[in-house]
């Protein structure tokens, strides 16, 4: 996705841990959002990570957050801002502030790796139509028996 400065927009890719479908994230997310809004603060869907990115300004440029949930990429979510945290030990973080919207992407294995990883938006899996974005398709585990098959992904 062309950014206004004509760069391409960069993605973060990073691991579902805990989750074990999209549902799950969905309903974590949710969860957290609705204490969130309880406690008077913004209920859009965060994750708070350790290191801030270097490439802010690229992946503010129309840049999203792909998780891999059971070893393929899935879903991703816009990245709208990144907001300075600080935690309990008074360590700054940085807080990727999500789109709630959550869009199925074509299925693409990937293996375990702590942290985050920059994605290239060339790299990044395609959206799947908007008629699979309400759950249709395969189960989780057909996806991940095809995909280390290399039928898909």
């Amino acid at each position: 996705m062309p950014s206004e400065t004509g760069k391409d927009a960069l993605h973060l890719v990073k691991l579902c841990v805990g989750a074990d479908s999209i549902e799950d994230l969905a309903e974590w997310q949710a969860a957290r959002s609705a204490e969130r809004r309880a406690a008077g603060l913004d209920p859009r869907p965060r994750h708070v990570t350790r290191m801030w990115p270097r490439r802010q300004d690229d992946l503010l440029a129309g840049g999203s957050l792909y998780w891999v949930i059971r070893g393929l990429v899935l879903v991703r979510q816009r990245i709208l801002s990144l907001d300075p945290v600080t935690g309990e030990d008074g360590i700054r973080r940085c807080a990727l502030i999500l789109d709630p919207e959550l869009v199925r992407v074509e299925a693409r294995p990937r293996s375990a790796f702590q942290g985050w990883r920059y994605l290239r938006a060339g790299d990044a899996p395609p959206d799947l139509p908007k008629d699979a974005q309400e759950g249709a398709g395969l189960p989780q585990e057909m996806q991940s028996a095809l995909a280390a098959l290399g039928v898909i992904g």
